[in-house]
């Protein structure tokens, strides 16, 4: 049985997109009632979730869009470059928090404290880049991970897995010139023409050729698509890779009653992944492993497949 952590912040439901925006609050309360209610639940170790040291933000975004961001936020804007980027006053806030919760779970991996973690965090990130806010995303919680990792622990090969189903374009920008992190996607494409990334030509650039890779899905397919790509594409080549310790932006929106997608994946198909994921933690990086959520929103589903998720962790 493995320590998991579990961080989630009421700070988090703060970030108020609207009633008609799919990326709401309910979303959250939903994995959390699912986590909630299981019966592993008193087995889990909190991870607090805390407004991130701005030193680890500036290793991913650029200071001029970090300032700008607070400022737009601040003034009662009520979205970011575009109406996809619903905000309100507390959304700056409320990003900070996410992405100091995942950085703070990163720390407790390192330090021996928790073996693996599930981050049920809001505003999601993985459409984030450098310098802008994409696809209901402000700040690349995952990308942050990744250069805390690499910067205050000295880890040389991290790995990000991002099963979304919309491609983690930001993730992707953000590492294509790096051989030191490798980004894997599965996803669908087209997917109603967002972000329109990810085709399988895209293998980074520079020093970073061959540490992209991504495995496009169809519309309308299911489980056995996905499992064949982490076969042929996946494992293989995090077998050459050896990620130190993975990343994983979880997005639950490929599910065949997610209405944000086409696709048909089950709930056995996510617990399918995820163990496979943690196998490759497990033979490449002692089980370390981060979990941090991204899409998802049929609320009716999100219990399960929250619960089955962490699950799995601590059963890996």
């Amino acid at each position: 049985m493995k320590k998991t952590g579990f961080m989630y912040d009421q700070g988090l439901l703060l970030h108020d997109t609207g009633s008609d925006h799919p990326e709401s609050p309910e979303r959250l309360l939903a994995v959390y009632s699912g986590i909630r209610s299981a019966n592993f639940f008193r087995l889990l170790i909190p991870v607090d979730a805390q407004r991130i040291d701005f030193k680890w933000l500036e290793t991913v975004h650029n200071p001029d869009y970090i300032y700008y961001f607070e400022e737009i936020c601040l003034s009662g804007r009520t979205y970011l470059d575009s109406q996809d980027n619903r905000m309100c006053p507390d959304t700056f806030d409320a990003t900070l928090l996410a992405s100091g919760g995942v950085v703070n779970a990163c720390r407790m991996v390192m330090e021996g404290l928790i073996d693996n973690a599930f981050c049920a965090v809001r505003p999601p990130g993985h459409h984030a880049g450098q310098n802008f806010a994409m696809g209901f995303c402000f700040f690349n919680h995952v990308a942050i991970a990744a250069r805390y990792l690499q910067k205050a622990w000295g880890i040389e090969r991290v790995g990000i897995v991002d099963f979304d189903v919309h491609h983690g374009n930001g993730t992707q920008r953000i590492f294509e010139e790096d051989p030191t992190v490798f980004y894997y996607s599965i996803h669908q494409h087209p997917t109603f023409s967002f972000p329109g990334t990810g085709r399988e030509f895209e293998k980074g650039t520079g020093a970073g050729l061959g540490f992209t890779l991504n495995s496009p899905v169809l519309p309308g397919q299911s489980d056995q698509a996905y499992r064949r790509h982490f076969e042929k594409d996946l494992c293989p080549a995090f077998d050459s890779f050896k990620p130190q310790v993975i990343l994983v932006s979880c997005g639950f929106d490929a599910h065949e009653d997610d209405d944000m997608s086409d696709m048909k994946v089950t709930t056995d198909g996510f617990s399918w992944m995820i163990r496979r994921i943690c196998e490759l933690a497990q033979r490449h990086g002692s089980g370390r492993l981060i979990s941090v959520l991204e899409g998802g929103y049929c609320i009716r589903r999100l219990p399960e497949l929250a619960r089955n998720h962490v699950e799995i962790l601590i059963g890996c």
